[in-house]
């Protein structure tokens, strides 16, 4: 008898026969975790085997069923924990998924291994198997900031200009195409062109071979050497196949085509016959906007699906793949999701079966039926009608203002109303329960102004608040550096942005000259600038800042700040540096520095505005306190609250002119999924708001109200007329605020600011639309001695004129004389200087030294610099 071999590998670990003892038993364990769904929920977590689709649509509880159904697989014994794959798009999901599926089997569930991201189940496998990608298993992973910089050498490597070819771009080209899972040699020549004069291409396959060099990798690699690990080894991939007997995908709606292709090539039951990847044809490639012939993809290479690559040993039978998502709230193709991903899900598994939640768990009928029939529009969907047993409730509120101010005043007075309503009830309505989702984010600069009046906590979700945005703080340094040369900080924060040469060895001398001469970095850099002390480059840079200052500040008294602002912005390259960057948010920057400008036309001089922003910016931000929640619509995605506003259904804005203009057809149904996905955040409550005139692009423009609000369903809104009209038709239409009442408080501020803006209010008058007029500091300061005093003395109150002021003494020495110091240094004189050596001072100007040095020859330097010898 022959003995067995001993490398025979062991043979996988059977499943229970169907029908026998085994699975009778555990079929008869206890599964109170299905008691409470409902028949649909049960079906979809109970069909365990083969391709299953979820429809899950808003609030019908998509989360619960993928972790039941988790629950349920092992609770049945139908595989371990580490043979499912449950992938989903985020660490926070990821986590939360965890959490509930330990809850209903417990501990268990902390063997799972390959629960988590796309990425980082990526990560996972590259580590195991990095030698056959070309890396070794201790990659590094590049963020963002990495990958610019390397791209950055590559691009002085082939000598091309980073200023017209800038390096962000690039990085955005290769993510894309990493993202549809093209590698160099696929990417159409098209495209390719686009950069660098046709170089695109070369420099992806630069950047590719340096990630190597390297033993790096960035985030697109982690799913793209995925593909072409398992497309170019057989044995990996069906590997990977045996060991997942389950696949479960969260968010299917959102993935992209990288996503989509790593999914398709481990969802199928391994077979031993040579075979293509089912419903990898060319048609199919065609949907999900790829190339299809030597043509398209340029020089005659193949396509990413027509390569000899992936003739390997690959399955014909779709296993055990269950995705939940939803058609209807697929709003990310701006960053590479594709919704024909779910739409075809059906001719990517044969046989598969669709499963419609439908039953809404959170909002009202009103709102539901207003939100279906809205998105029966489309027609890229697979189609369901959300339904709930609970109450209609109140209908969908759609309200017309005379413009964008009127709009942000109409809504703080229906959330005053709400709450005031609910305390006549004995009730409380918390303000968290409360949101604005926004279809673009400058359109939060009102309402938190308005709030800020109204003294209505708020909070900004998925970013910054307006003014605390990287590209507003920018704009108001430059604004503070004009108004304040002093003002360090902000000096500081732009004396390199945009670039300009200017880097920490800079500064740093800045700050050493600044400190010894006790100065500000403003005038420290102006007399270096008239120097020799930095090198030629630099010195040029800091010279033309600081003659750009001086012509701003001449400026400022003689042209609006409006116009002020826009100069600064545009001859500081500032503008132009976001008008190149190609990244996902640089459009949404600048709309943002417009309305910048825009809402400085409120205010009489550039000092006044700054003062409002230092206001603006002390309010207190404890995360504790019940908040009013401001975002965009992207960003609501998957939260829900008692209450939502949304404003701004204007054509242009909503849906955006951009989205139609770049995709047409595609990127209106996309917009119209936007709004169906605002709408079903409501609870209880759905306002809509438009306004008949909207500042864009700087100028006022009569809006027409969206397309969207005539595809609402009739029976199910109600058109209400704006809180207080018109408000005036062209004013502001701010009403008193609570802080114009002082009688609201136990005791009024003692700050010196606060009362001088409670002497200006009576003094300074008020708009004719309540506003109080600004007054600038000391037309109506009091006598200074007599304010200066810390009691006793009577405050005459005179109204004194700027220009008529005599200049304040002290002790006979007049306080805003010049500060230039004469130097202690005398022309003859042998001085020794840190750099240049020993020298001869030849001439002296106010603290400035012109040396003539035995070795440097001659130059001016500050006398800070020298010692006498």
């Amino acid at each position: 008898m022959a003995e067995p071999k001993r490398n025979d590998p062991a043979p996988l670990s059977p499943q229970p026969v169907a029908g026998g003892i085994a699975a009778r038993a555990l079929g008869a364990r206890p599964a109170p975790y299905l008691g409470d769904l409902n028949p649909e929920q049960r079906e979809a977590v109970e069909t365990l085997d083969g391709p299953v689709l979820v429809l899950a649509g808003a609030g019908t509880g998509k989360t619960r069923v993928l972790t039941t159904r988790i629950a349920h697989i092992l609770n049945l014994g139908r595989a371990r924990p580490s043979e499912i794959l449950a992938v989903t798009f985020t660490n926070k999901a990821a986590r939360e998924m965890k959490d509930r599926v330990g809850q209903m089997v417990g501990q268990i569930v902390e063997g799972m291994p390959w629960l988590g991201t796309f990425h980082s189940i990526g990560v996972k496998v590259l580590r195991r198997h990095a030698e056959l990608v070309g890396l070794k298993n201790n990659f590094t992973i590049l963020d963002v900031d990495d990958q610019v910089r390397l791209i950055k050498m590559i691009l002085e490597a082939e000598k091309l200009d980073e200023k017209r070819w800038p390096a962000r771009v690039l990085a955005t080209l290769i993510d894309g195409w990493k993202n549809r899972g093209l590698t160099p040699e696929q990417v159409p020549s098209g495209e390719a062109a686009s950069f660098a004069n046709g170089k695109g291409k070369k420099l992806y396959v630069a950047y590719q071979e340096r990630l190597k060099t390297l033993n790096a990798a960035d985030f697109g690699d982690l799913l793209l050497e995925n593909i072409r690990l398992f497309r170019q080894n057989a044995d990996v991939l069906r590997n990977f196949q045996e060991r997942f007997r389950f696949i479960l995908v969260d968010e299917y709606q959102d993935t992209n085509v990288a996503q989509y292709l790593w999914l398709k090539l481990l969802a199928q039951t391994p077979s031993g016959s040579m075979a293509v990847v089912p419903g990898f044809d060319q048609s199919a490639d065609r949907q999900i906007g790829a190339p299809t012939d030597s043509a398209e993809s340029g020089s005659g290479s193949p396509t990413r699906f027509e390569t000899t690559e992936q003739n390997v040993n690959l399955p014909r039978v779709p296993k055990n793949i269950c995705c939940v998502g939803d058609d209807d709230q697929s709003i990310y193709g701006w960053r590479g999701a594709e919704v024909d991903n779910i739409l075809r899900f059906d001719h990517d598994f044969p046989g598969a079966k669709v499963i419609r939640l439908e039953r809404n768990y959170r909002s009202t009928g009103h709102i539901l039926a207003a939100a279906s029939h809205l998105i029966a529009h489309n027609e890229g969907r697979l189609g369901k009608t959300l339904r709930t047993e609970d109450e209609l409730g109140e209908k969908v509120q759609v309200t017309g203002a005379w413009d964008s101010e009127e709009e942000a005043r109409a809504i703080g007075e229906e959330i005053e109303q709400l709450q005031r309503a609910a305390r006549e009830r004995g009730e409380d309505h918390p303000l968290d329960e409360i949101a604005i989702l926004v279809r673009a984010s400058f359109q939060m600069r009102e309402f938190e102004d308005r709030f800020i009046q109204l003294g209505l906590p708020y909070r900004v979700i998925g970013g910054p608040r307006f003014y605390e945005r990287a590209e507003i703080r920018d704009a108001l340094a430059y604004l503070r550096v004009i108004a304040q040369p002093a003002d360090d900080l902000a000096f500081e924060r732009i004396i390199n942005v945009p670039k300009r040469g200017l880097g920490d060895a800079t500064l740093q001398m800045l700050h050493d000259h600044a400190r010894k001469r006790r100065i500000p970095l403003a005038e420290a850099a102006s007399q270096l600038s008239a120097t020799d002390e930095m090198k030629p480059k630099p010195r040029l840079a800091l010279r033309d800042l600081m003659a750009a200052f001086e012509r701003w500040r001449a400026k400022k008294d003689s042209i609006p700040h409006t116009e002020l602002a826009e100069i600064v912005l545009d001859e500081s390259g500032y503008t132009d540096m976001w008008q190149k960057d190609r990244s996902a948010d640089a459009a949404g920057r600048l709309e943002n520095l417009k309305e910048l400008v825009r809402s400085m036309e409120e205010f009489e001089n550039l000092q006044g505005f700054l003062e409002h922003i230092s206001l603006v910016m002390d309010r207190d931000s404890a995360e504790s306190e019940q908040a009013v929640n401001i975002m965009t619509l992207h960003s609501a995605k998957g939260l829900e609250f008692d209450c939502v506003f949304l404003p701004g259904w204007e054509e242009g804005l909503f849906p955006h002119q951009r989205s139609l203009d770049e995709s047409g057809r595609a990127g209106l149904e996309e917009e119209r999924r936007l709004a169906h996905v605002g709408l079903t955040r409501a609870r209880k409550l759905a306002k809509i708001y438009f306004a008949t005139n909207r500042r864009i692009h700087g100028l006022w423009t009569s809006t027409v109200p969206s397309r969207f609000l005539d595809e609402l369903p009739e029976a199910h809104v109600e058109v209400k007329e704006a809180a207080g009209g018109t408000g005036g038709f062209g004013m502001s239409g701010y009403g008193a605020s609570r802080f114009d009442e002082m009688n609201a408080f136990g005791s009024g501020y003692t700050t010196p600011g606060w009362q001088r803006a409670q002497a200006r209010k009576g003094r300074g008058g008020f708009y004719d639309n309540g506003q109080p007029r600004y007054v600038p500091d000391g037309v109506f300061d009091d006598d200074p001695i007599d304010s200066g005093r810390p009691s006793g003395g009577k405050s005459r109150g005179r109204a004194t004129k700027l220009q008529g002021r005599a200049p304040l003494t002290i002790e006979g020495e007049l306080v805003a004389k010049s500060t230039g110091t004469v130097s202690s240094f005398a022309v003859g004189e042998r001085v020794f200087h840190q750099k240049f050596g020993n020298g001869n001072v030849v001439a002296v100007d106010g603290n400035k030294l012109t040396i003539a040095f035995d070795k440097a020859g001659e130059k001016r330097v500050v006398d800070s610099f020298v010692e006498k010898v």
